[in-house]
């Protein structure tokens, strides 16, 4: 009881303790760990809590429901994505060489199984819940607005080929693109291979087929 107490004290509006963000980082923790053993859908919120060693009410003076924590580890993983592809083409300056930018990416992307298995899970959740969709929606439009504009920047791709219409639509192929391979890794866990195959999509998508920008 007295630690449940001294947890939900820690949500001081305007204030968050260090002691906050530890609570809060084991409980993401032990909750990915949980989902991925488990799956999202046969996890409850005492499972994830007994998993990080604190009570109900730390978990509740953090998140509001499953739901909600699921959203903070999209968010982490979703940045890391974003940061990954940002950077990758962020190496050449204004100018984007298509194809060594591509080499980049497919090096560096996360390919990580329990995660897959995690947000796959999440995405039949979503699917039957039209508000847990809409979230889901507009954490994967951020992602998608930001690879559109490194594209737009991008002078050594002023446009996209002409099926795609343009910088948006790009990046919505390239988001596309991935969510196909990860899909099938999910069933063959070959990640190398995942690699090599998410590599000549997005080359294909991003060039004329020959790897030269349109």
């Amino acid at each position: 009881m007295a630690a449940e107490q001294t947890e939900q004290t820690e949500r001081t509006p305007g204030r968050v303790t260090r002691r906050r963000v530890r609570t809060r980082a084991k409980l993401l923790d032990a909750a990915f760990e949980v989902f991925a053993a488990k799956g999202f859908g046969r996890v409850s919120i005492e499972e994830v809590c007994e998993a990080a060693g604190y009570s109900r009410g730390a978990f509740y003076s953090n998140f509001d429901s499953l739901d909600e924590l699921f959203f903070a580890l999209y968010r982490q993983r979703a940045d890391l994505i974003a940061e990954q592809v940002s950077g990758a083409l962020a190496l050449d300056g204004p100018d984007l060489d298509v194809p060594a930018a591509v080499d980049r990416v497919t090096e560096v992307l996360l390919l990580d199984l329990d995660w897959l298995l995690v947000k796959t899970d999440f995405l039949v959740h979503a699917a039957r819940a039209p508000d847990v969709a809409q979230t889901l929606l507009e954490h994967r439009a951020r992602l998608r607005r930001a690879i559109a504009d490194r594209l737009a920047r991008a002078r050594g791709l002023a446009e996209p080929p002409a099926v795609l219409g343009d910088v948006d639509s790009a990046a919505h192929a390239v988001v596309a693109a991935y969510d196909g391979v990860t899909a099938q890794l999910l069933l063959d866990k070959d990640v190398e291979g995942a690699r090599v195959w998410l590599k000549q999509l997005l080359t294909a998508l991003l060039t004329d087929g020959s790897g030269t920008p349109e």
